[in-house]
């Protein structure tokens, strides 16, 4: 069932969501080469904190961290250990807040120092395709339309789509319905109503789409190696486009 929020559901949603937004921020101006991937995950875990909300992911059916941070080749949940970063590494970090009775979700991949132009364009094309995906969106757009111009995007520039992962619904539960797919048939899906509040995620790869999970039950990887990227925002659907909440 899609849940359709009132304005004042929507008034509590923004402060989790903004605190998802700034903590991307500060992660990004802080990650660098020679940090562990646990301690990416501190600082988003003492930034939560201190902003008066709590990690979602934290706990989440088991998941012992508060981030996901996946490197390279690793398209999502990766949880933070020992792992160094270096030099040339792209690493996505998606989080969550828990605020007012509601979550935020958001994420972005960081290019460490200097990346190859393969990693550098996948990157890019991640982030342009989520603005791709909202293009024309608003009250009464067909829901696939997203993953359509999502999918477009990707493979017009020479990049795959992962199918196994999508973006959702989010509200008093950190997934809720509906599966946003990064495909998509064009004027397919249901009919989107105004006050939706949905997570868009483009999750786009390098070489094929097959990906593979860890021995740790969470960390998805590409089967052939190549690098992966994700760019999530939390938006709320209007009556005449969207309202980003994380941005």
């Amino acid at each position: 069932m899609i849940f359709v929020k009132s304005e004042r559901e929507i008034a509590l949603m923004r402060e989790p969501c903004a605190i998802v937004r700034d903590c991307l921020q500060f992660v990004g101006e802080r990650i660098r080469a020679g940090m562990t991937t646990k301690e990416v995950d501190t600082l988003v875990y003492d930034f939560i904190k201190a902003s008066g909300a709590e990690p979602s992911c934290l706990g989440y059916s088991g998941y012992p961290a508060s981030a996901c941070v996946s490197v390279n080749e690793t398209v999502v949940h990766g949880i933070p250990d020992d792992r160094v970063i270096e030099e040339g590494d792209i690493v996505s970090v998606d989080l969550c807040a828990y605020k007012n009775g509601f979550h935020g979700d958001g994420a972005r991949t960081f290019r460490i120092g200097k990346v190859s132009p393969e990693k550098d364009a996948l990157v890019r094309v991640t982030e342009e395709c989520f603005f791709k995906g909202i293009e024309g969106l608003k009250a009464d757009s067909p829901l696939y339309d997203i993953g359509y111009r999502v999918q477009k995007h990707a493979e017009e520039n020479g990049f795959s789509v992962i199918r196994a992962y999508t973006g959702h619904g989010i509200g008093r539960e950190m997934h809720e319905d509906p599966a946003v797919p990064n495909v998509g048939k064009r004027g397919t899906g249901p009919r989107l109503k105004a006050g939706t509040v949905i997570c868009i995620e483009p999750m786009i790869a390098a070489g094929g789409w097959r990906v593979a999970i860890k021995e740790d039950g969470w960390g998805a990887y590409m089967l052939d190696g190549k690098p992966s990227a994700h760019y999530e925002n939390t938006l709320v659907i209007r009556e005449d486009g969207v309202e980003i909440l994380t941005l």
